[in-house]
């Protein structure tokens, strides 16, 4: 589903949250919800994740990037804002296909927090046994 435009959209998801991210041939702007991404971001590691798909392609000054994410934490927005970024790349061109799924960039990471049972401390945690 190539679409060989210059303008291109795609859908990320991580952990509760969920990114829709809009890609324009540009000189490399970055926006997340209305503000810059040093702004939204204020940690370097999440920054350096959410472009590994534009610096695996080597384009990180050819597109302006919009992205609307909610839901969730920190973390979980960089990793859904990282996934429509790099489906969105996939739609501009199948030629970027092969290094983003190499990369496992285009792979949805399915884990989430595991609900809490009733009648027990926690998801997985257990009342101590006794035997009497």
């Amino acid at each position: 589903m190539a679409y060989d435009t210059a303008q291109s959209n795609g859908t990320g998801r991580r952990k509760t949250s969920v990114a829709r991210v809009y890609l324009r041939p540009g000189n490399g702007r970055f926006i997340v919800n209305k503000r810059d991404l040093g702004e939204y971001f204020p940690r370097k590691i999440l920054v350096r994740d959410l472009l590994q798909p534009l610096t695996i392609l080597n384009v990180l000054d050819s597109y302006d990037v919009i992205a609307n994410v909610r839901g969730g934490g920190t973390t979980g927005q960089a990793g859904a804002i990282r996934l429509g970024l790099a489906r969105a790349l996939v739609k501009i061109s199948l030629k970027n296909r092969a290094p983003l799924k190499v990369a496992g960039m285009l792979t949805r990471d399915a884990r989430k927090v595991e609900r809490k049972k009733y009648g027990q401390p926690g998801a997985r945690r257990r009342f101590q046994f006794s035997k009497r």
